[in-house]
């Protein structure tokens, strides 16, 4: 949906045009100048002068120097109407001052007998003034000036029209820091400037903002399959392998005998992690249609297709189909986390599910050539995820994708970061490193507020952390950029807090479980939950495992842990009312998502459980008998109710142009959900007793 699409992504064209006056009511056009602007790249132009047929007042030619001599031979706007529309086609349209050039605009179409629309417009004039309210100036000058954009030429159409283009781009960083990243949160923003608007309503400007028609999330079906299920739980396994040379009729038999479509080649089983390539049904077809009964006998090294593509065996369907309709291929190997072949999926195991524009979300990503890609990659998912709810998935299920899509991003980011550097002169990596994912990303857990909770460790020295370091400061940089906001708290990998060598970490842990300081809190409750997403996922393993079982006998730490949730209550005053802020909301990550996730982390790290999201912890908690299974279980059901409440009023908050965020507006639900949502948060009242009597009774 082109609404949700970050600013950054967008497809746009910025235009601008010198006119016989400043009236739109009587000004004619003498000029029209427009700049492709296509995912933050500054591409084709398009420059007409234009006949007006009127006499131009000297002072506007003073002004842009065009006579009505100078325009003698120009065409008229009727000419070039169709030109124009063709190259605007339907492209978000940007201007400085837009309502004005849309006017004369209007009207020029008008006098030509011509129709003239337009879907979404952006005012660079607004959007500075959003920007900087107190500049003291809106003109084009006095914006660049700030930005610091030279200005080598004014009041021709096409020079004005780049140098707003440029203006656009400089503007973007700031608006990222106003939480306005999309069209839409630029528009809803825009239109909160009712002054200037009405300024230009009395100047007989059109208005740019027009009011918008209600999201189509309910006419559009998803398969919600795909984001439900994992490629595991389709996929055969083990994997069915032949050595180089065995001849193809024994992999005909084979593929036969246990009903598979394809099979395997390589030397050992323990060489699967490199598997040489793939023998499939059509690969038989081919070579039986080629050379007859000759090729039984040929080895199926010779025959194998390669590269053997993969996927992971704990990604979602979604991804492994959109892989498969890009590469145009019917079969993928399945690896473990440590990259073993595990097993393989084929387009038959995938029959029953329906191909969508969402299932090819997560190889968008995974294929996007630059940042404005993989903005526009990450600028489908609240459509994606408005549509899924609409199927009926559930949050939790919905989490888990937004989840898994913040670490291919992250990934993304850590390679383009690495490949930057390279040119650059930094060299490639000094040591093998991972990047984890930390937080609700790891958990599994994320919604549509994602920030940046990310690390790095690397093997190598300490001298080798200066590389990384840079490179964590760029790829956070990229992720801002693309649409996953910075951390306001600083737990990410440009920091050295957040970035360090294996020992390095080793010793922080050491520290965060031998000692009680209260300023480690938040890195512990972060770390625990963190998940590899590139690099050497090895590493990552050595170092999870380590810290697991060392959290396992730190009683200091989990006791400081406890204290969080002992101290906390829910967001009830007398006689259970709901206690609101000014906008008459609820903060529900605070005030019912926290114990739930701190006392799920403090159990499973008091009895070595290492699982990380919140509901597999209590599943496995209950499976060992910690506590009373009701108990536990009215837990797993109360966080799947506030997921669900803060994902849908997220889905209505963006769909308003209102950036998103973690608390609920209690008036938007109906009775007997503000009922169940009282009654949910009642219920966690229990959790600070649950905390004490289960780690120190």
């Amino acid at each position: 949906m082109l609404d949700h699409t970050p600013l950054i992504a967008l497809d746009a064209v910025v235009l601008d045009t010198e006119t016989t006056g400043l009236d739109p009511v009587r000004a004619r056009i003498v000029q029209v100048g427009a700049v492709h602007l296509t995912r933050g790249v500054l591409g084709e132009t398009y420059v007409q002068p234009v006949n007006p047929g009127v006499p131009i007042p000297p002072e506007t030619t003073r002004i842009h120097g065009f006579t009505a001599e100078s325009l003698a031979q120009a065409p008229r706007y009727a000419d070039i109407h169709a030109e124009l529309a063709a190259f605007c086609g339907a492209r978000v349209l940007i201007g400085h001052n837009i309502g004005f050039d849309l006017a004369v605009l209007a009207r020029e179409a008008n006098l030509a007998g011509q129709g003239l629309s337009w879907s979404h417009v952006l005012d660079t004039r607004l959007l500075g003034e959003i920007c900087f309210p107190r500049l003291g100036g809106v003109s084009l000058e006095t914006f660049a000036s700030h930005l610091g954009i030279p200005v080598t030429a004014r009041h021709d159409a096409l020079a004005d029209a780049d140098l707003t283009a440029r203006i656009f781009l400089a503007l973007m960083p700031v608006l990222r820091g106003k939480q306005i990243r999309t069209l839409i949160e630029a528009e809803t923003a825009c239109r909160r400037l009712t002054e200037a608007l009405d300024q230009f309503n009395r100047a007989g400007w059109v208005e740019p903002l027009r009011p918008r028609a209600m999201p189509d999330s309910v006419h559009a079906r998803i398969d919600a399959f795909p984001f439900r299920h994992r490629v595991q739980d389709i996929a055969s396994q083990p994997p069915v392998w032949l050595p180089p040379q065995a001849p193809l009729r024994e992999a005909i038999a084979i593929m036969a005998e246990r009903r598979i479509s394809s099979v395997f080649v390589s030397a050992t089983a323990e060489s699967l992690e490199k598997p040489v390539g793939i023998i499939t049904e059509r690969d038989v077809i081919q070579q039986l249609g080629k050379n007859g009964a000759a090729a039984l006998d040929r080895p199926v090294d010779a025959l194998a297709s390669r590269p053997l593509e993969t996927v992971p065996a704990e990604a979602f369907l979604y991804r492994a189909i959109g892989r498969m309709e890009r590469l145009h291929i019917r079969h993928l190997g399945v690896v473990d986390e440590e990259g073993r072949m595990v097993g393989a999926v084929s387009a038959r195991d995938l029959l029953r599910l329906r191909a969508s524009d969402a299932l090819a979300l997560g190889d968008a990503i995974d294929q996007a050539a630059s940042p404005g890609d993989l903005a526009a990659a990450w600028g489908r998912l609240p459509q994606v995820v408005r549509r899924l709810r609409g199927e009926g998935v559930t949050s939790r299920e919905v989490a888990a994708v937004i989840s898994r899509e913040i670490g291919a991003l992250t990934r993304r980011a850590a390679l383009e970061a690495e490949a930057a550097m390279l040119r650059e002169g930094f060299g490639p990596p000094p040591a093998a490193y991972a990047v984890l994912v930390l937080g609700s990303g790891g958990r599994g857990e994320s919604l549509l507020v994602p920030d940046q909770d990310n690390a790095v460790v690397h093997d190598g020295d300490e001298a080798a952390t200066a590389w990384f370091l840079n490179h964590g400061q760029r790829m956070n940089a990229a992720l801002d950029a693309i649409g996953i906001p910075l951390c306001k708290g600083g737990v990410m990998a440009g920091n050295a807090a957040w970035n360090g060598s294996l020992a390095g970490w080793l010793n922080r842990i050491r520290g965060w479980t031998e000692t009680v300081d209260p300023a480690d809190l938040l890195a512990v409750d972060i770390f625990y939950d963190g998940r590899p997403v590139a690099g050497d996922e090895a590493l990552a393993s050595r170092l999870r495992r380590h810290a697991l079982a060392q959290a396992a006998s730190a009683r200091p730490m989990v006791t400081l842990l406890a204290d969080q949730i002992r101290s906390w209550s829910p967001p009830l005053g007398f006689l259970g009312r709901f206690q609101t802020d000014e906008a008459g909301r609820v903060d529900l990550k605070r005030g019912g998502l926290f114990p739930i996730v701190a006392l799920a982390r403090c159990l499973a790290l008091s009895h070595d459980i290492p699982a990380r999201g919140t509901t597999e912890r209590l599943r496995l908690l209950q499976e060992r008998g910690v506590g009373a299974s009701q108990d536990l279980a009215m837990l797993v059901e109360l966080h799947g109710l506030l997921l669900d409440r803060l994902l849908d009023q997220q889905l209505t908050d963006i769909a308003a142009g209102i950036p998103p965020g973690t608390a609920v507006e209690i008036r938007r639900l109906d009775k007997a959900m503000q009922a169940q949502l009282r009654e949910g948060l009642g219920q966690l009242k229990i959790v600070p007793t649950l905390a004490h009597d289960l780690l120190f009774a």
